[in-house]
């Protein structure tokens, strides 16, 4: 009697599902630590410092575990993950720690959460790629979720412009996240996304720092402990270790997968800024999630598998 051989990739299966999961909810996290942290004087620049000086010797490391390639590192292979790594860690973090300053963490995650489809409209224009019929309802469904949620939000606002303001901020880091997507998929196939991943974010890490020691002081430092506490949190809960196994489980199950799969971001960052921030759940806050998550995950089911993820 043969053994069956669907197991294997069956648990294999099972545990990218997992790792995606888990690496979703670290990353929808670090809205709620931000706004932990605030309270205690500490601005955005230095946060996000604290942070990236937590996280830079574990991309070092990455670096190290990635070693020698049959792909050599080229001079403009540099300059691309040096760029992208300010487009997409460093510029879009930034962008998304000020826009914390002005709205609730729920509605900072949800605005982040258009990349996917801002990732369609924005290769449409680059690449001239076809916007497909699904496509224009899953941009009609998170437009129309998050405009759902804004408005309403924008009606209980005692003051607006700041809601504006924080909503405007974090749309833009979603942008530039998107564009550093867009530009990372002509360069991961080549040299592969660890070692990508320790480049791009180790040179984040530096310009977070470089930023820091130009405009701040080194008294800036001089912060209670819950402070770097939620420092080292965000670079190990949110940052290196949610990176690492969303590597892992795209490895394992596909992007289009763990599009899908990643949709519980959004869900889990309501959650836990409504148990640790008090931040309050409204029937129209949930109507609009339910909105962006639909979209995001009918633009992941319906996405074409790329040659790397066909099966050979």
């Amino acid at each position: 009697m043969s053994v069956p051989t669907e197991r294997p990739e069956g648990r294999r299966f099972w545990v990218g599902i997992m790792l995606v999961l888990t690496a979703s909810v670290g990353f929808s996290a670090r809205g709620v630590l931000v706004k932990l942290a605030y309270p205690y004087g500490v601005d955005a620049i230095t946060l996000m410092a604290l942070r990236m000086i937590f996280a830079l010797p574990f991309f070092a490391l990455m670096a190290l575990l990635a070693g020698s390639s049959p792909t050599p590192m080229r001079r403009a292979d540099f300059a691309t993950l040096i760029g992208l790594g300010f487009i997409g860690y460093y510029l879009s973090s930034y962008l998304s720690f000020l826009g914390l300053v002005y709205i609730p963490a729920s509605l900072e995650r949800l605005l982040l959460y258009l990349t996917p489809t801002l990732v369609v409209l924005m290769s449409a224009v680059v690449f001239k790629q076809r916007v497909r019929r699904h496509h224009v309802i899953a941009l009609a469904m998170t437009y129309g979720g998050i405009m759902l949620v804004m408005g309403n939000s924008l009606v209980l606002a005692q003051e607006t412009q700041p809601l504006l303001i924080g909503g405007t901020l974090v749309f833009v880091s979603a942008l530039t996240y998107a564009a550093y997507l867009i530009g990372s998929g002509t360069i991961i196939p080549r040299l592969g996304s660890l070692r990508f991943t320790a480049y791009a974010s180790g040179a984040a890490c530096l310009f977070a720092i470089a930023q820091f020691a130009f405009t701040r002081d080194l008294a800036a430092l001089d912060l209670p402990l819950p402070v770097y506490l939620y420092g080292l949190a965000m670079a190990l809960v949110c940052t290196v270790l949610p990176t690492w196994m969303m590597a892992e489980g795209i490895g394992r199950i596909g992007a289009s997968q763990a599009a899908i799969v990643s949709s519980i971001g959004p869900v889990s960052t309501i959650v836990l800024a409504a148990i640790v921030l008090h931040e309050p759940i409204t029937l129209v806050q949930v109507c609009g999630a339910a909105l962006v998550l639909a979209g995001v995950w009918l633009v992941g089911a319906k996405r074409e598998p790329s040659p790397a993820e066909k099966p050979g």
